[in-house]
């Protein structure tokens, strides 16, 4: 199934916790937790439009500098999502530089910020270029539940677990998902392009039938254009279903309560990345450190119905043991480990 968007790692499993939410059709790409972030290349940061951060240790924070080096002059405009005290610390890190110059690029960098307190409610606030980055407070959004960004395709919903203070986790959700009968778009003579999108997203929201859609695409003979309407256009699909689950979990004691909060989340979660920092043998050392064991990681995931598990953030002292923290990981998540 060609779904929304792709998900993968920024690093390896020892490195800085980060994911990349890439979105196949478009340039674009949500990013998760800015720690190391200088294996992603230029190109990749510059389709990054929102920014969620877990928490601002600098595992998780670090790369802010490093991203605003690579966009700044080139891109417009970026929102970040963070927690509690989330756009002081943005506004911390814009104003540790000098910005003598920066009013005068021709490409204006709005940054805007939203913080989420423990409570639900939410907070915001914009930084541009034009004006060095001052601080400007905003009219706070509607607080929706666990809902922390959305859009016509796609959502974003969070939840706070216990990390020794606040820690975000999250949920990528692709809203519905629409196949398209291939055959049937070999025989009208059109071919895939960014026109499939609009008419997905037109299916989705009920846009009226007499919609017109503009197509354009290019083959072997070169570009092409056309105009249809939705309802000229439904018989190249072939349903509408349930979108594509994505969950992102790290930084969190094991506990009841943070167990429940994530099957509130991410219950039957197609595809979970989780970390899974420390073998069951340490285990009290994990407790010490508020992070989760590997064997801990599976009963999470086996508790929330995960699919598909991604395991990462494991602890340095591991190196050449990667293989001991997936297995102990995956008995747990089969049942095969049910206690430690």
């Amino acid at each position: 199934m060609h779904t929304l968007f792709e998900p993968a790692l920024v690093n390896d499993s020892f490195g800085d916790p980060g994911l990349l939410v890439d979105f196949r059709d478009e340039r674009r790409a949500l990013l998760i937790d800015l720690g190391d972030i200088t294996a992603l290349p230029p190109r990749k940061l510059m389709r990054v439009s929102n920014a969620f951060v877990t928490h601002t240790h600098m595992d998780h924070f670090a790369g802010f500098d490093h991203w605003l080096r690579v966009v700044l002059g080139r891109k417009a405009r970026v929102a970040f999502h963070g927690g509690p005290g989330f756009i002081a610390q943005v506004e911390h890190k814009l104003r540790a530089y000098t910005w003598n110059v920066v009013h005068r690029y021709e490409v204006e960098l709005v940054i805007e910020a939203f913080e989420l307190a423990v409570d639900g409610s939410i907070s915001r606030a914009q930084f541009s270029s034009r004006n060095r980055f001052e601080r400007q407070s905003l009219a706070a959004p509607q607080a929706r539940e666990d809902t922390v960004h959305e859009e016509a395709m796609f959502r974003v919903r969070a939840r706070f677990v216990d990390h020794d203070i606040p820690c975000l986790s999250y949920a990528i959700e692709e809203k519905a998902h629409v196949n398209v009968r291939k055959e049937r778009l070999v025989q009208t003579g059109f071919a895939a392009g960014s026109w499939l999108r609009e008419l997905k997203h037109a299916i989705l929201t009920n846009a009226p039938g007499d919609t017109v859609i503009e197509l354009n695409w290019k083959d072997r003979d070169g570009a092409h254009e056309a105009r249809r309407t939705i309802d000229e256009l439904r018989e190249l699909i072939l349903d509408v279903v349930a979108g594509r689950r994505v969950g992102y979990v790290t930084d969190l004691r094991y506990t009841d309560a943070n167990v429940a909060t994530l099957q509130a989340l991410l219950r039957d979660v197609d595809l979970l990345f989780i970390e899974c920092v420390f073998l069951d043998e340490d285990a009290d050392h994990a407790a010490r450190k508020n992070h989760l064991t590997a064997g801990q990681a599976g009963r999470v995931a086996r508790a929330v119905g995960a699919r598909t598990v991604v395991p990462f953030h494991f602890s340095p002292r591991y190196q050449g043991r990667e293989a001991e923290l997936v297995a102990q990981m995956n008995r747990a998540w089969s049942g095969a480990q049910l206690s430690v």
